[in-house]
Parts: structure tokens; C-alpha cells; sequence
């Protein structure tokens, strides 16, 4: 596979605001984080079409439309992927030209581009819902997880003191969510930064599937905020079997991770965190085994 051009939108941008502090105001420069639309195109089988537009951040933009693509079932592994590419057209404003990512697919075969019906606009907090999202899992295929990896409650609690440690885009901006990859052990494997939760996990797993790294079987995923229905379905079908959050998790997810043998933890903050999920591979620090 081969990947293209050099992302040319910034991830930051520049204001100017005033903040009133004790009755009085000042103006000072302040940082935001960039959102802008990114068009996903797929190139290839006689087609050439676009599959979604989403609001995020720039930046590891073909990891962005690699693991999207990958969530959404239309590729299986990176050699589906023949190149990604900002678009070139001449016809297209070379302002917006790195807002378009071209992703060309290997060979002829036809693809099945339904499931991405629903994406063709997507915002920074989009989800979908309904018994019929679990069902439509089921009939792509994904499978239960299988068990393991276990993990100590001690490697969980410096799970998000080492995400917000990595997030050098949050310092600038404050304004921008994280999807973090561990190891079992607790060790910082990869991370990126979004406006969105899910675009930010769809990123890793863009990541891990151009680096030939899926399933992440025996891996960990920690996002930053809640948990949603699509940041379980993103992991699921990277075959991650543990997804931590600060934030609580919806009701669909906690469906998602009891239904396909997933570990979901929320509301973890300091040395505490709740368990909706698949228990049995948290390992409590007063005991070998929860009951």
C-alpha cells in the first residue's frame, strides 16, 4: 500500500478573545482546536464515490479514513488498500484539496458500500441506535472476543494520567477528545486526538491496521469522555476485548461489550472505576480473582 502528500491543514488555530476576571476584561491570544470537514473517497472497481464526510480534526487523516473504513466492514486487512491520497484534482479549491482523502482500493471486485448509508454526513458526535445496530454486528460477522488479556486494578487506574500525559494537542487547545492504545501492561502504545471521540478511534485503529497490527487481541483502548455504541463497534471489530473511559458509557455500549464478550470500564478517575462489562478480566488488588 502506498500513502501520499503531506497533511498541509493545522491541527491548531490562532484567536483572539477576552476574558473578564475579577469585574475586568482583558484580551489575550488563546488556541483553539482546528475543525474543518474531511470528504473520505473511494477509488477503485469502476468507482469512484464518496462514502462520508466527517467533522474532525486534522491530522493521521488516512489513518482516519483507513480505520473507518476498517469499522465499517468495507476493508478487511490493509492489503484491500492499494493508496491514499489527498486529492489533486485541479478542478477542486487548493484550500479544501486536504480536506479530501482518496482511498484506492485493490482490484476489481465490487464492493458493499450499505453499511455506510447512514455516514454520508457525520458530525464530531454522531451515533446511531437501536436493537438493529447489534444485529447488524452479528451479521458482519464479528465474533465473541475470545477470553483474556486479565489486568491488574492498579495497571487501570494509570491508564488515564498516562493518556492525558500524551496529549500534547490537548495542552495547546484544551478542547479535543483521545483514543490511547496499552499493552496489558499498562505501557503507551499509540494516541490520537480528535474533536470526536470516535474519530479519534478510528484513528488508532487506522493506525494498527496499516501497521499490520490487528486484532488487538491482547490490548487495552482508553478514550477520553464516554463510551458510545460506535466506540464499541470501532473496537469490537479491531478485536480489542478491554475499552476504558473516564465518562460513563451508554446504554447500547454496555449492550455491545455484554453481547460480544468485551471489558468496558467507566467513570474511572484516581483509584476508582466501575466495572459494566466482563469483569473477569479485572484482577482486584486484594484478591488473584474476582468473585
Amino acid at each position: 500500500m502506498q500513502t501520499s502528500g503531506k497533511p498541509r491543514r493545522a491541527s491548531k488555530t490562532k484567536t483572539r478573545i477576552r476574558v473578564v476576571e475579577d469585574g475586568l476584561m482583558r484580551v489575550r491570544p488563546d488556541t483553539l482546536a482546528t475543525e474543518e470537514p474531511m470528504e473520505i473517497r473511494l477509488l477503485g472497481g469502476g468507482m469512484k464515490q464518496t462514502v462520508a464526510v466527517t467533522m474532525r480534526t486534522p491530522g493521521a487523516d488516512f489513518d482516519l479514513a483507513a480505520g473507518f473504513l476498517y469499522g465499517e466492514g468495507i476493508v478487511n486487512s490493509p492489503d484491500d488498500i492499494a493508496r491514499i491520497s489527498y486529492c489533486v484534482d485541479s478542478d477542486i479549491d487548493a484550500e479544501q484539496q486536504y480536506n479530501i482523502v482518496n482511498v484506492e482500493l485493490r482490484g476489481n471486485r465490487e464492493y458493499d458500500l450499505r453499511p455506510l448509508e447512514r455516514h454520508f454526513y457525520t458530525t464530531s458526535a454522531c451515533g446511531v441506535c437501536g436493537k438493529a445496530s447489534l444485529e447488524q454486528l452479528e451479521l458482519r460477522g464479528c465474533p465473541v472476543i475470545g477470553p483474556g488479556p486479565e489486568i491488574t486494578a492498579e495497571t487501570v487506574y494509570l491508564l488515564p494520567r498516562k493518556l492525558r500525559e500524551a496529549q500534547g494537542l490537548f495542552d495547546a487547545t484544551g478542547g479535543l477528545h483521545a483514543a490511547a492504545l496499552f499493552d496489558k501492561k499498562g505501557e503507551l502504545l499509540a494516541l490520537r486526538e480528535d474533536v470526536g471521540r470516535h474519530n479519534a478511534t478510528d484513528k488508532l485503529v487506522g493506525w494498527a491496521l496499516l501497521e499490520g497490527r490487528l486484532p488487538l487481541s491482547e490490548h487495552v483502548v482508553m478514550v477520553s469522555g464516554r463510551s458510545s455504541f460506535e466506540i464499541l463497534q470501532k473496537c469490537l471489530a479491531a478485536g480489542v476485548p478491554v475499552v476504558c473511559a473516564i465518562s460513563a458509557p451508554s446504554s447500547l455500549a454496555v449492550d455491545v461489550a455484554r453481547e460480544f464478550g468485551m471489558t468496558l470500564v467507566g467513570f474511572l478517575r484516581e483509584e476508582r472505576f466501575n466495572v459494566y462489562a466482563g469483569s473477569d478480566r479485572i484482577l482486584p488488588k486484594d484478591k488473584g480473582r474476582p468473585e
